[in-house]
């Protein structure tokens, strides 16, 4: 029986310890990740650096560029620049408001041609705001198809002067021609500046959400509907909705919209009137979008939700973030049969077992629920549930909301809703939506 170590014709080998083995490893992933002084990072592929370059912030990505010729090189590789986000915010010691402006410059004049998908992120500060209309006037030579102007905290973008405002948004909408996204909430958009975007991007517009845009009128987004034939996706404020708009929306030229989101707001009670739009409108927007989802967000007070809901409305998608009285939800329950999402944030101390009985027998597509500051007894939900069945994909139910009753205690409830759900199911103890 020959030892270990030995081979046939007597000479021997030398068995491979742990150490060696270890040391071997050790140099193998050295080279790899860096552990080894003599790591050479130019030798990298490109589509590595590329990669490495695309996680990183644009001031992090300049530092890097400076590594070696190499990644300098892929610092400027097109790819890199077709999807960027400008971060803006005060104070001085922003990166890119303050700090390094010449870099931006730098972005601008070598890759603003390669420039496709753009988003602004600022902070509520005005200067912010200009300082990314003034990137955006400078897009002279951009073919931008998505561009974003977002606020962290409001109300930046409205402090800008709306000439400077529309002048910048002006270059981009003139020079991209190929807009299909645009979302500017919050803005000082204006109807001279929506004629500019359809005269140069009628036939590739396909989602532009502007809520709250205080200058747009309803002409404005009915030059929009009429000329946007590619339009899939709007959201604006219930001020600009109208019978017309709805009617130019289902007119036979226009393919089928696929969401229209729409924010009803009040800042300050009774000082807004809300006007009705007639069920006929709805019937032909449906008619001509079937499988359309029309959301609608609700920020009211209970007295101002008079004019809402009295006549059956195809909406799928309702949120409350105040309070909402139960006589509006039991007009939901009678006159929504399309509802396929309800979210009621607060409701009082009434508790709502017979409207929501009603939601699940007339809303027959009812699939995801969330209640917050409300009260349903637990024989109510259990009801409700089992009512809906299966179909709920998606129920979110603070735990305060059930009362217990002398039919269910709370630990009895949740393997009753289980059962009826098909999967384990517990209430939440915060909001989920």
């Amino acid at each position: 029986m020959k030892r270990a170590g030995h081979r046939v014709g007597g000479e021997t080998e030398a068995p491979q310890t742990p150490q060696t083995s270890k040391k071997q490893k050790t140099s193998f992933y050295g080279s790899v990740f860096g552990e080894c002084p003599s790591m050479d990072w130019g030798s990298l592929p490109h589509h590595v650096i590329l990669r490495v370059f695309q996680f990183l912030t644009l001031v992090d990505r300049a530092r890097a560029s400076s590594v070696c010729r190499r990644w300098n090189e892929v610092f400027h590789i097109p790819d890199l620049w077709r999807r960027f986000e400008f971060e803006l915010s005060q104070p001085a010691t922003s990166y890119l408001k303050s700090t390094h402006p010449d870099l931006i410059q730098q972005i601008i004049k070598r890759h603003a041609d390669h420039l496709q998908y753009v988003s602004f992120k600022v902070d509520s500060s005005t200067e912010s705001a200009e300082a990314a209309c003034d990137i955006l006037s400078q897009l002279v030579n951009c073919s931008i198809k998505t561009l974003g102007l977002i606020s962290t905290a409001k109300p930046s973008f409205m402090n800008v002067s709306k000439a400077h405002f529309a002048s910048a948004l002006t270059v981009v909408f003139v020079n991209s021609k190929s807009l299909s996204s645009i979302k500017i909430d919050d803005t000082p958009l204006d109807d001279p500046s929506l004629k500019v975007l359809v005269a140069n991007n009628s036939d590739t517009l396909k989602l532009l959400k502007m809520s709250s845009c205080p200058h747009v009128s309803p002409a404005g987004i009915l030059c929009v509907a009429d000329q946007c034939h590619g339009l899939k996706e709007l959201a604006l404020n219930y001020y600009i909705l109208s019978d017309e708009l709805l009617l130019a929306l289902s007119s036979e030229k226009h393919v089928d919209l696929e969401h229209l989101r729409i924010d009803v707001v009040s800042e300050n009670p009774g000082q807004v009137e809300f006007h009705t739009i007639k069920k006929q409108s709805w019937d032909a927007l449906v008619k001509h979008s079937p499988k359309v989802n029309i959301v609608m967000y609700f920020f009211l007070y209970e007295e101002e939700f008079d004019v809402f809901f009295r006549e059956e409305t195809p909406v799928t998608h309702l949120y409350f973030g105040r309070a909402v009285s139960k006589a509006m939800l039991g007009r939901i329950g009678m006159n929504c049969p399309r509802l396929i999402e309800l979210v009621v944030c607060a409701n009082g101390l009434q508790p709502l077992d017979e409207e929501l009985i009603q939601i699940a027998e007339r809303c027959k597509n009812l699939t995801a629920m969330g209640l917050g500051e409300c009260e349903v007894t637990c024989r109510g939900f259990l009801e409700f549930v089992k009512m809906c069945g299966g179909r709920l994909t998606q129920l979110s139910i603070m735990e305060e909301v059930l009362i217990p009753d002398s039919d269910y205690s709370l630990d009895r409830l949740h393997l009753e809703v289980s059962k009826h759900l098909g999967r384990m199911w517990f209430p939440d103890m915060m909001p989920t939506w």
